[in-house]
């Protein structure tokens, strides 16, 4: 087994093994945290979207990163389970997903959202660094460039694996009890096919929770 992977839950491995969109509601009610020397930040995830492969894949997926195939950019995505792909958009909010499948098989869980349980202060701090008013608890984790700044994640922790203990320095992922009342939306601001939802109901959250995002439909594209 990889390096840096042998002790983890079984668990977590095997429901990392599997295509994003299973994954992805079983994550919501997880606690994903991050260890470091500033200290440690939980947060319970509520809200997720599932992210799948290339188009020449058994699972493709007009709205994912590995649509087009692998490049130095999405490269984590076709890594093993158990680790993290971190990628940074709009030139100003870093996301994190949460990689899924067999390597080389391509997926993904982006988490979006989710309730800060350990690390409040130090969550407040980072998210201070950039704004200028307080940010409410239920706020702290809430859209996806908001989780990996709670959490202090960068590019620069893109591929790294999950760690077997949450107090190892580095990300954790901790299973919880399945949530029982779920919504499931089409992902929020995905355009062209990939943002049907019909075909890809495949952003899920838990139903009535404060800290979930806002679900926003993508802007219809302009004709040229």
């Amino acid at each position: 087994m990889p390096e840096g992977r042998a002790e983890l839950d079984p668990a977590v491995l095997e429901l990392l093994s599997a295509p994003a969109p299973q994954v992805a509601p079983r994550l919501l009610g997880a606690v994903l945290s991050t260890t470091g020397a500033e200290g440690r930040v939980a947060l319970r995830i509520t809200e997720v979207e599932a992210y799948g492969g290339p188009a020449d894949s058994d699972l493709p997926d007009p709205g994912a990163h590995t649509y087009r195939g692998q490049t130095a950019r999405n490269s984590s995505m076709f890594a093993a389970p158990g680790h993290i792909y971190v990628y940074f958009t709009y030139g100003m909010h870093h996301a994190v997903n949460l990689v899924c499948r067999p390597v080389g098989s391509a997926g993904g869980c982006l988490i979006r959202a989710g309730e800060v349980i350990h690390g409040q202060e130090l969550a407040r701090r980072r998210r201070a660094a950039r704004r200028s008013t307080a940010v409410a608890d239920v706020a702290l984790a809430r859209g996806p460039g908001n989780v990996a700044q709670a959490l202090g994640l960068t590019l620069d922790h893109d591929a790294a694996p999950l760690t077997a203990d949450p107090q190892e320095p580095g990300v954790h992922l901790e299973l919880g009890d399945a949530v029982e009342a779920v919504t499931v939306t089409a992902r929020t601001g995905v355009s062209g096919p990939g943002g049907d939802g019909e075909s890809f109901p495949w952003r899920f959250a838990v139903t009535g929770d404060p800290t979930v995002s806002p679900y926003r439909a993508a802007a219809p594209r302009k004709g040229r």
